[in-house]
């Protein structure tokens, strides 16, 4: 099993309700898939760095997971078929990143508490 973190950016213009059921269909996928879910981290509505379909904002999440390598290309085909998804990325994640994740994670855990 390799380990993956997955970044997509939603479209503005979409609720919050909707938001969660686009991540739940992520999430849901990748379980189907066989995969562990290590984190999931809603990032919220931020500025894009330059315009994309004409918007300029929107909502990011990360999705660390745990799975085999034929579950990218299932992943990114979903986010390649759905309207709502503006960018994703998909990168495996070495040992080095694996480590700064869980250090990054447990920051972000302790600055919120």
């Amino acid at each position: 099993m390799n380990n993956y973190e997955t970044v997509f950016i939603l479209t503005p213009v979409l609720s919050d309700a909707q938001v969660e059921e686009a991540v739940n269909k992520y999430v849901d996928l990748l379980k189907e898939k066989n995969c562990e879910i290590v984190a999931k981290e809603n990032w919220g509505l931020k500025k894009l760095a330059y315009p994309i379909q004409l918007k300029k904002n929107g909502f990011y999440t990360l999705i660390e997971f745990k799975g085999e390598g034929t579950i990218v290309a299932d992943l990114e085909l979903a986010f390649k078929r759905d309207e709502r998804v503006i960018r994703y990325l998909t990168t495996k994640l070495d040992k080095h990143a694996v480590e700064y994740a869980v250090t990054r994670r447990t920051k972000v855990k302790a600055a919120k508490a």
